[in-house]
């Protein structure tokens, strides 16, 4: 049941799509559900069994194995104590010893397994992980072209999923050679043998049918083959691969049977899928099919690059084709990972085997599971695929989950990803989103899945479609492969059509096999179902977004990640209809699981009673931290005595609004230039915006400090520390940590710590004195935890982790203590804030309400936004936007805009007419300061701006003294040194432009890295004094070192350098009595 909702309006021709969407996050829960029940049972079949090196005596199976149902901790306790959330994983274990002629059976625990929340994501060490699925290129065969002399000449790579690659070139000589992983090429013909094709005739008849050109691709071939029979191809392959070794026929035919043997090539399921696609083999029964390379595969290879060759018109096939790249989940990567475990765990239990007593020795002595723990723990924690979960908002959580990564492991790099595979793709329609992408260097390498797309069995992407026949939309849905489309021709949903499904136009536009063309309605196969089909979730919230420049689209999408839940969320008054399906299935909503009555509600939990007369409790999360210090927190919407069906939305969270995603606030704004304030994107606002708390955010942020154990002594936590003032005390306990509800500023005390230090040998005469009067009280230094720097906020947990209690901590470590603080953040000067349209900018004037212009009836208005930036950029979506904005929130319903659907000009100027507004959308304004009327009519309208991430609380900065490098002297940079800001060469030039000589040396000499200089400054201002003349920065002394590197002897000539060294020397005195005091201070 959801309250005060705005009723919907649907601006589409058509209120429902074709499909409905599918579970947006399957992609992920799918994928660790196969590794649960199919994966591991692969890995397990693989590895079993395993015998002894003799391989007579002894024999160990893997029998089955189980993961326990409920894992050791919920989701929240382990968040809440910096525990994983992971179950055991038990292995049944059989050991057949042929000698005894025994069976021993026993159950083993093998490593603790990471378990998937209901939401595709996992924690470890109480931070929430998100494991991005890859796309990389598929196993299987790919025809690849030379171009030499201006002649194409074909070949073919074999990609298994394990083992050698094959590939095979055409040279310039027409022969066919074949590289084994990347070794020396060889005559095709000699591999062709070692596979049974052993005579010149059997080779020959093989490709007759194809090998019938004005060359014979294979004669030649032949001819150039140093072998004859098949051990002396055997050996001429040994020499290739192992160049430098004495080869017989023994060895080599032992390497190469060994290098094409299921234990050591394995195509997997998928590469023989590829191949018999490509080859034209029958693709039924693939599951049970030969997962090693035959000599069929091999010889149909080998006709078809000949055929390609004798073809003019062949081209090769292009590998960034989504046909030719597959998504490997979270399952598959982890499996992979795992197989690296067996394998280690493999070779200790076969040493065991031969080192233990073979008459008492148990399974549980053979095996070690530490190699398994390792690689879980490698894999979850520094595996570029496993990422800490991005959750400004819950679209951010949603879109990491259904993000594609091109690298990690087995993956491209940066540097080598050429433009090619960045760049969008035909076949990426319906599969992934060509508009959102990264801007930086990972452009077109980190994509994120389209709304409909899902994987297969094969992990290749797919998309659905309605069956067309005769010109009439069956409700048959077939989703289809990139390769499949190629075969048929599909119609773009914005078509006419009846109700009874018949399509009215005689020709209709469509993708003709994959080309963009006109076809009759009865030759359509299939139609989309939907008109954002090609875009992924986020694209698809952005209204109007085909009036808009891809480039801005792009930034919108990626905007709308990053946008920050505000205390009171806001649903857009112009939406697409995609709210509230993101907003189910980001699985932050609570949802009834049956038909019921409410029967109490509040803050912290929900009791639903059902028809049985059960109570069923739903907890509600309250103020939990999120990775990216915002808050997640769900607010109930239901009362007690409403009645919920099954589905129905009963609680919130901080970024939706009555089920629906709700990222930013609905925003009156007015389009116009004032005063030069609004310059280069900057925004100005009302101190409505302030004072309302309509941007106002919650953010949460945890400072923790260990308690050590030192070869000194234990550290203590304690309220008395050495040199405080009471009132740096006031708000800790007795053991020296903070209060809950303490206000707390940069600089305060959260936890008080003192460390013991150590001592300096004591003389003998000390030594006596101290066996007389017994031992004075050691020193301690003071090692606080303070609140850093720019930091204020008020305390609200605090967690104390203790070995005592059985917390898992670090060596050395007693306990660990962990202060969270929370920061009501207003909006301010120098935020960020952006609509959907990729219109972002900084806000640079918060104005008095009565200063803001206003409408003729005195209303003011919230914000100005610049009308420059509307030009240039072309995202004329935000003025649509605007217009049809300010007529819903005067007619009081939700405007439903779907992408390329949308409400035409014509609409929008008819629902203005009626909400009594202009049908142009331009109104007159009044300047606040004055009361006159502007000149010219302004746009205005309700916009939905989202504030972002980038807030200027986290980034202003300044400094006054702080660090210095140590090679350099001079200042280190960036707010996380407390370093200060660069005065670079441009900069220099700039004042030597000017004229400004006195402050320019000021720059480059004191308050840079003149050493003797900067310290006597330090002197002169702290007494008042006048300032004397700098000395030689260090980098001058850095340079002439590098001179006398180079063996140049440099003397320096007009320099004073006596009156140098005393300047040193006066420094030193100067620090000897400053620490004379601070000793006579102590004591």
């Amino acid at each position: 049941m959801t309250k005060n909702t705005l009723p919907k309006k649907y601006f589409s021709k058509r209120r429902t799509d074709l499909a409905p969407l599918p579970s947006l996050v399957s992609v992920q829960l799918d994928s660790f559900r196969w590794l649960i029940d199919h994966g591991l049972r692969d890995l397990f079949k693989d590895f079993s069994p395993i015998t002894d090196y003799a391989e007579k005596d002894l024999e160990l199976e893997f029998v089955d194995y189980s993961i326990d149902e409920e894992p050791k901790h919920d989701e929240y306790f382990a968040k809440a104590h910096n525990l994983s959330y992971e179950a055991p994983l038990r292995v049944k274990v059989r050991l057949r010893n042929n000698v005894t002629k025994e069976s021993k059976e026993q159950e083993i625990f093998l490593a603790d397994m990471p378990i998937m929340t209901e939401r595709g994501t996992f924690i470890v060490n109480g931070v929430e992980r998100v494991i991005v699925s890859q796309i990389a290129r598929s196993f299987g065969v790919y025809f690849t072209a030379n171009i030499l002399r201006g002649k194409k000449f074909f070949g073919a790579k074999i990609i298994p999923s394990r083992g050698a690659w094959i590939e095979i070139e055409t040279g310039s000589d027409n022969a066919l050679y074949v590289r084994i992983d990347r070794k020396r090429k060889i005559p095709v013909s000699a591999l062709l043998r070692i596979f049974g094709y052993e005579t010149d005739e059997v080779i020959k008849d093989a490709v007759s049918k194809v090998d019938n050109g004005p060359v014979s691709f294979m004669e030649e071939t032949l001819e150039r083959d140093p072998t004859s029979t098949v051990d002396e191809a055997y050996v001429e392959i040994y020499k290739r691969i192992r160049p430098g070794e004495f080869a017989t026929i023994d060895n080599a035919r032992e390497l190469l049977e060994g290098m094409f043997s299921p234990d050591r090539y394995d195509l997997s399921v998928v590469g023989r899928y590829k191949i018999n696609e490509r080859l034209r083999f029958p693709l039924e029964k693939i599951e049970e099919g030969s997962r090693i390379l035959t000599k069929e595969d091999l010889i149909e290879v080998i006709r078809r690059i000949i055929d390609f060759n004798n073809t003019p018109s062949a081209t090769p096939d292009d590998i960034d084709h989504l046909g030719n790249r597959r998504i490997r989940g979270v399952g598959e990567l982890l499996q992979q990972r795992l197989r690296v475990g067996f394998t280690r765990m493999k070779r200790i239990i076969q040493d065991r085997m031969s080192t233990l007593d073979i008459y008492t020795m148990t399974p549980a002595q053979l095996i070690n599971s530490r190699p398994v723990m390792a690689v879980l723990k490698e894999f979850f924690t520094t595996n570029q695929l496993s990422q800490f979960m991005d959750q400004d908002n819950i679209l951010a959580e949603l879109e990491h989950l259904r993000r594609v990564s091109a690298l990690g492991q087995g993956g491209l790099t940066r540097e080598r990803a050429g433009f090619e595979v960045r760049d969008a793709h035909p076949s990426h329609y319906g599969r992934i989103c060509p508009i959102q992408t990264p801007e930086g260097p990972n452009i077109g390498l980190v994509l994120h899945l389209a709304s409909f797309a899902r994987v297969n069995n094969f992990g290749i992407l797919e998309t659905p479609y309605r069956k067309v026949v005769d010109g009439i939309i069956t409700d048959e849905i077939n989703y289809l492969t990139a390769f499949q489309e190629l075969e048929v021709n599909i119609a773009p949903t914005t078509i006419p059509y009846e109700e009874n499904g018949k399509i009215l136009d005689e020709k209709v536009p469509a993708r003709v096999r994959g080309q963009a063309g006109i076809v009759p309605a009865n030759e359509v196969d299939f139609i989309d179902v939907a008109p954002f089909q090609a875009f992924s979730i986020a694209t698809s919230l952005i209204p109007f977004l085909e009036h808009d420049d891809a480039n801005r689209v792009m930034m919108g999408a990626n905007m709308q990640r990053q946008a920050v839940p505000c205390v009171k969320a806001q649903v857009p008054y112009v939406g697409t209809g995609l709210e509230e399906k993101a907003a189910r299935d980001s699985g932050r909503l609570i949802l009834a699981a049956e038909d019921g009555t409410v029967k109490y509600a509040d803050a912290n939990k929900i009791i639903i009673r059902n028809e049985k007369k059960k109570d069923k409790t739903y907890l509600l999360l309250n103020y939990l931290r999120s990775n990216e210090y915002t808050v997640i927190t769900q607010r109930p919407l239901v009362m007690p005595g409403d009645k919920v069906k099954k589905g129905d939305i009963l609680a919130d969270v901080s970024s939706s609004q009555n089920g629906q995603i709700a990222l930013g606030q609905n925003i009156k704004v007015a389009f116009l230039s004032w005063g030069g304030a609004n310059y280069e994107d900057a925004i100005i606002i009302s101190e409505k915006l302030m004072h309302e708390d309509i941007f106002t955010s919650v953010h949460i942020e945890d400072f923790a400090i260990p308690v050590r154990d030192t070869k000194l002594g234990p550290e203590i936590t304690t309220y008395d520390i050495p040199n405080v003032g009471e009132d740096k005390l006031k708000d800790l306990d007795e053991d020296g940590i903070v209060r809950i509800g303490a206000e707390v500023r940069s600089g305060d005390i959260l936890v008080g710590k003192i460390t013991p230090k150590g001592e300096a040998e004591l003389t003998s005469e000390e030594r006596l004195l101290r066996a007389i009067f017994g031992e004075k009280a050691r020193d301690v230094r003071d090692t606080s935890l303070r609140m850093p720097h720019g930091k204020q906020g008020r305390v609200v947990g605090v967690k104390v982790f203790s070995r005592d209690r059985g917390d898992k901590l670090d060596t050395g470590v007693i306990k660990l203590i962990q202060i969270e603080i929370a920061q009501l953040r207003k909006i301010s000067v120098g935020d960020k804030l952006a609509g959907r349209h990729g219109n972002k900018g900084v806000i640079s004037k918060i104005l008095p309400v009565e200063d803001m212009p206003c409408l003729e009836d005195g209303t003011p208005v919230d914000m100005i936004l610049n009308p420059l930036g509307v030009v240039s950029r072309m995202n004329i979506g935000q003025i649509l936007e605007t217009h049809l904005g300010w007529a819903a929130e005067r007619l009081g319903y939700q405007a439903l805009v779907p992408p390329f659907q949308g409400a035409s000009v014509e609409e929008i100027k008819n629902e203005l007419e009626k909400a009594g507004l202009p049908r142009e959308g331009k109104v007159p304004l009044y300047d606040g300061r004055t009361g006159e009327k502007f000149e010219q009519p302004v746009t205005v309208g309700q916009i939905y701006m989202m504030k972002l991430i980038h807030m200027v609380e986290d980034k202003i900065h300044m400094r006054s003294i702080g660090p210095y490098s140590l090679i350099t002297q001079q200042p280190l940079g960036g707010k996380a040194q407390g370093g200060g800001q660069r005065f670079g060469e441009m900069e220099v030039w700039a004042l030597e432009g000017y004229g400004a000589a006195h402050i320019l040396q000021e720059m480059l000499t004191i308050k840079s890295d003149d050493v003797l200089g900067r310290a006597a400054a330090y002197d002169t201002i702290v007494r008042g004094e006048e300032f004397k003349n700098p000395n030689l920065p260090t980098s001058f002394h850095v340079l002439v070192n590098e001179l006398k590197g180079l063996a140049l002897d440099v003397e320096l000539h007009g320099i004073d350098v006596s009156e140098e060294m005393e300047e040193r020397r006066l420094s030193r005195e100067r620090q000897q009595v400053s620490q004379e005091e601070r000793e006579r201070a102590k004591n």
